[in-house]
């Protein structure tokens, strides 16, 4: 940019500043409005893009002649004069309406309103010289919020609300249809108004075009000290934000005020920073409070940009405080382009201005988090929070089958696909022909983690579930397993992967997913118990019997063992109970005296059968005496497999029917590697299994309802398992696909597979 144009351009922008105004003892924020082209035509002869900035006269003795005016027009840069209504061509919307009015006993009154393209003014009557008793003038922030039922109900009138920058309109009609019609032509005004641009958006912008010029942007810094840091509070907000939406009702519960609002309050807690003793919870506190409200993630990112420029002390540890919350924002969430375009500059100009300084350092780190931050669904945990700020990775600790663990370290960006691909390098899997993935889950349930899942807010739930429950002995954690069974007759015997499998296939007997019988599953026990301790031996602790034998099997003998007494009608004194009353109560308290008697049967039953249970399981393992843990474990894997649907994974579910009238209750859903298949709970045959070449397409049909569409068969399943089978079974799909050749693909259908499944997404089909 030549000199000379760039001073006339500093002439333009100079005094961009919403601190330190002196013109009277209340600070009122400034408006900043772009013209349109019909507007520029008719003032000044500029051009469409120049910026008018107004700013409120003051006197010494209060406000100047201009106070006949409402304020709110005084601020933006047309102003209409106090007059008669005219018949205006430029008149939109006209009619009566009541608007609300507050404190006095009256609630409402009735004025004449006329909507014209640039204002919502109201008089007292539908005359031709009737008085303007107000007017809202519209912009591109102005909003509208639609008639609802509640407001209907409450008053007998349909409601629109009109939000302005400090005036809003609560207006009523007796019919829906007008409250609609004026509802649409406000909003049709506001979108047709140019949108509003700040100072700071202003000087971004000159920044980008100017970006390789440094003299320039240096004077841009220089002469517009809003972009500089600076210790004074902060009045209007850097970015421009509606007067009000329905973003700010959706989270009034939790206590926000208005966009502009709390922007202004966020710059307050980044000062606080400087000095504060516990940085962590300040930190936090933004970054929830930009979790929550999604558009103030871009003016947070202009505040830190603008209090780490210029800084009078840098690299002390009061200005560091802004990195290290700029670091934890940049690995957090992402800025839109033209602010991250910003940001970036900012990083490239603060390390060519302070190299080889912690400033340099943490530049160089949100450089880098920049470019692989993904959307998180948490707030950073206290934990990862102190690793933040200090530049460093986190561990976290990955439990595997075997009792085996591992720490790995894992940045605010990895995903759960990236552990994985760390776990198979670690532990040697990278050839096998089975597909692995992270759980999450604790002593009672386990769930598949997706792929593109953030590690780090896995961790935060976990701390955030242990805040809520700290004595609690069932704690989360992640483990690394089995995902899809694909192969498991070619796994080497001596492998980690073969552990796995053992390990993972005694889960499947524990929580009767795996069909036998009552001997086959006393053998299993056995074998169980020789992998673990080796040879019987008297001074060998064992294990519970709940971890070696399955639990229900166990309840259902002692069950079936207990004789129930039907309830006998106890003898009543009837000198003491009499009557109807007395009668009920005294066989209210009989018959739950006998469910006492009967459950205390049933416990004494469940303690000797399971006495007994163990005692078998111990004399099979004396005739396993001298078998290695190998051995063992290859005679178990053996014995399991004769179930033909061995490695499938089983999901309850509570009610099936299918397209041809058949339908039942309290099933399995078992997903394999070719198929799935529904089971009786007990029964080793499936009552119907779909091949994946027959099935068109399968997903989530509604909250509770999986469908599953096989020629012109549909299958409705209803389950809490709704995403875990959907996407257990698009992983064995794809990698059926996978595996396929060429031509085996671009084939007919009478291949395997037939052509790709279309997975349904989760809305109704």
């Amino acid at each position: 940019m030549p000199l000379q144009g760039f001073c006339s351009f500093l002439c333009c922008r100079h005094g961009f500043t919403v601190l330190g105004r002196d013109y009277g003892e209340k600070e009122e924020e400034e408006s900043f409005e772009l013209r349109s082209k019909e507007d520029e035509a008719t003032c000044n002869g500029r051009g469409p893009l120049d910026i008018t900035l107004t700013q409120p006269g003051r006197t010494a003795n209060g406000p100047s002649s201009r106070s006949e005016i409402p304020e709110e027009m005084r601020s933006l840069i047309i102003e209409k004069s106090k007059g008669a209504i005219e018949e205006d061509t430029e008149t939109v919307v006209k009619g009566w309406l009541y608007r609300e009015v507050r404190g006095g006993w009256i609630k409402m009154r009735r004025h004449w309103f006329v909507l014209t393209q640039d204002s919502l003014d109201f008089y007292t009557s539908n005359e031709k010289n009737a008085k303007r008793l107000g007017s809202l003038v519209l912009t591109s922030l102005c909003s509208v919020i639609w008639p609802d039922k509640q407001s209907y109900k409450e008053t007998g009138n349909w409601s629109i609300m009109v939000y302005g920058r400090k005036h809003s309109y609560r207006l009523y009609t007796k019919h829906f249809n007008e409250a609609v019609h004026w509802a649409c032509a406000i909003q049709k005004v506001i979108d047709s108004k140019a949108p509003v641009e700040t100072p700071t958006q202003l000087l971004i912008r000159d920044i980008e075009e100017n970006k390789f010029n440094p003299e320039a942007v240096g004077h841009i810094y220089k002469h517009n000290p809003i972009l500089k840091h600076t210790q004074s509070p902060l009045y209007a907000s850097l970015l421009p934000f509606p007067y009000a939406s329905l973003e700010h009702t959706f989270h009034s519960a939790k206590g926000y005020t208005t966009l502009r609002d709390e922007a202004v309050k966020i710059f307050n807690s980044l000062q606080q920073l400087e000095s504060a003793q516990d940085p962590v919870s300040l930190i936090q506190g933004v970054l929830q409070t930009c979790l929550d409200l999604r558009p103030l993630r871009d003016e947070v990112y202009c505040q830190l940009v603008k209090q780490t420029s210029g800084t009078p002390s840098p690299d002390t540890p009061a200005q560091l405080r802004y990195w290290q919350l700029l670091t934890c924002m940049s690995c957090t969430f992402l800025p839109s382009l033209s602010i991250l375009k910003y940001l970036r500059f900012h990083l490239k100009r603060v390390q060519s201005q302070y190299p080889d300084t912690e400033m340099d350092n943490y530049a160089a780190f949100i450089s880098e988090a920049i470019g692989k931050t993904k959307g998180r669904e948490y707030v950073p945990s206290w934990e990862e929070i102190l690793v933040l700020m200090n530049r460093q990775e986190m561990f976290c600790t990955i439990h595997y089958p075997g009792r085996g663990s591992c720490k790995l370290p894992i940045r605010s960006h990895t995903t759960a696909d990236e552990v994985v691909k760390k776990m198979k390098e670690r532990l040697g899997l990278q050839l096998s022909h089975n597909t692995f993935a992270l759980f999450e889950g604790n002593t009672y349930k386990e769930r598949a983690v997706g792929g593109s899942t953030i590690v780090a807010d896995i961790l935060t739930r976990f701390e955030n579930l242990a805040a809520k429950e700290p004595e609690s002995e069932h704690q989360w954690k992640l483990c690394f397993k089995l995902y899809c069974f694909l192969d498991t007759d070619s796994v080497p015997k001596d492998s980690i992967e073969f552990t796995f499998l053992f390990e993972q296939s005694h889960a499947m007997v524990i929580q009767g997913h795996l069909f036998t019988s009552e001997e086959d599953l006393q053998l299993l026990a056995a074998l169980r118990l020789q992998s673990l301790n080796g040879d019987f031996s008297t001074h060998t602790p064992s294990p519970p019997l709940e971890e070696l034998f399955p639990r229900h099997v166990i309840e259902a003998r002692a069950l079936a063992l207990v004789k129930i007494a039907p309830a006998k009608p106890a003898c009543c004194p009837s000198r003491f109970l009499t009557g109807a009353l007395h009668a009920g109560l005294w066989k209210h308290t009989a018959v739950h005296k006998i469910k006492a008697e009967d459950d205390l049967r049933f416990r004494a039953r469940l303690k000797e059968e399971g006495a007994s249970m163990m005692a078998s399981i111990v004399e099979s393992w004396k005739t396993l005496q001298g078998r290695a843990r190998e051995d063992v474990m290859s005679v178990y894997i053996s014995v399991v497999k004769q179930w033909p649907g061995f490695g499938s994974t089983l999901y309850e579910i509570d009610f099936y029917i299918s397209s041809t009238g058949s339908f039942s209750q309290r099933l399995w859903l078992g997903v394999a590697a070719t198929s799935v298949s529904l089971y009786r709970q007990g029964d080793p045959e499936p009552l119907e299994s779909i091949h994946y070449g027959q099935i068109s397409s399968y997903g989530v049909s509604d909250s509770t309802t999986f469908k599953i569409t096989a020629g012109d068969r549909e299958f409705l399943f209803e389950t809490s398992k709704l995403n875990e089978i959907a996407q257990l079974m698009t992983a064995y799909i794809t990698s059926a696909h996978r595996t396929q050749r060429p031509s085996q693909r671009t084939g007919s259908k009478n291949f395997a597979l037939g052509s790709p499944v279309q997975e349904l997404s989760s809305h109704p089909v």
